[in-house]
């Protein structure tokens, strides 16, 4: 399946047709068209645009149908890419080149499976970091969110795509974007991290941009490193230790201690070890909050898009902090 690419807007100037109460199921979305207008709610045109964008490794982070930061970057990332204007508007050029990559539709139906259903989950995560220390793993809470990640989508449109449908039965259909995106690329030279657009890039030899992810970099108490750094090593389903050198705000043990494995440890379901010690690239329990967020120095990303990058790193791969 051929699955390249695309585009659309900024939050601020966008055309994106698409009124208030647009009509959102499986046929609206593959059907949805460019038309001028800025769409104010969940809207088919960004939802097909999304989608297409994270099966072309022009991540918009999570999947959710409207507007934001995120999607502007990874339009503009595209169009970047493409040689077409990179100012991450939609425009009928850049619309055209989209629907003309991809012939197959964006959302399908999606049979829901016991292995979907099969914890263990778990159902109360308590705030504070020393409190989940307690528990023996940081499974997903349910199956609802055990599926949203799987399709890279929020909760909430999960549920507004299947109304009155549960997410507990085997055997249930489901309408759900097709995310699945094509091997690893066979050129990956090295990674960029560019902390002053909040995004990591994937690059060949030749510099050409093989992934762009959405990503919180640092802040301005525990900056992100400068310079170069190698990849040491990828875990998956990681333990975190928490060291009280840290100092994080909110954590008042003095004590370290370890946080089990799981999709909602702090570190997500994969890290990335670099030469750098403590720093590293990994996944995040709260992919809504990827680059609007600031981290605790690491390069954060939703846990679809740190597994991605993982299926393409090898040992000693230059990773070069930009900005």
């Amino acid at each position: 399946m051929i699955r390249l690419v695309f585009v659309v807007a900024v939050a601020l100037a966008l055309g994106c047709g698409g009124t208030e109460a647009s009509k959102l199921d499986l046929t609206a979305v593959n059907q949805a068209q460019f038309a001028a207008g800025k769409p104010k709610d969940v809207d088919p045109t960004v939802l097909k645009a999304q989608i297409l964008l994270d099966r072309a490794r022009f991540s918009p982070g999570l999947i959710n149908g409207r507007l934001s930061e995120n999607f502007a970057k990874a339009v503009t990332a595209f169009q970047s890419a493409n040689g077409l204007p990179s100012n991450g508007k939609l425009s009928q050029e850049t619309w055209d080149k989209l629907v003309a990559t991809s012939a197959s539709p964006v959302l399908i139906t999606y049979e829901v499976t016991r292995q979907d259903l099969r914890g263990p989950f778990t159902k109360r995560i308590p705030a504070r970091m020393e409190r989940m220390a307690r528990l023996p793993r940081l499974g997903y809470r349910n199956s609802t969110e055990k599926l949203a990640e799987r399709f890279h989508i929020s909760e909430q449109l999960l549920r507004r795509l299947n109304p009155g449908i549960g997410f507990r039965k085997a055997g249930t259909m489901l309408v759900v974007p097709d995310v699945g995106r094509d091997g690893p690329p066979a050129a990956v030279a090295s990674v960029e991290v560019d902390k002053g657009a909040r995004l990591v890039r994937v690059l060949d030899p030749l510099g050409k941009w093989l992934a762009v992810y959405p990503a919180s970099i640092g802040s301005d108490e525990k900056p992100a490193p400068s310079g170069m750094a190698e990849i040491k090593r990828v875990v998956h389903n990681p333990t975190y230790h928490y060291n009280p050198d840290f100092a994080f705000q909110g954590v008042k043990t003095k004590r370290p201690f370890t946080l089990a494995a799981g999709p909602n440890n702090p570190v997500g379901s994969v890290w990335i070890d670099l030469s750098i010690e403590s720093y590293g690239i990994h996944g995040t329990p709260e992919p809504a909050k990827i680059s609007t967020t600031f981290s605790h120095g690491c390069i954060r990303l939703t846990n679809w898009d740190a597994e991605d990058l993982a299926s393409m790193v090898q040992k000693g791969m230059k990773i070069n902090f930009k900005g």
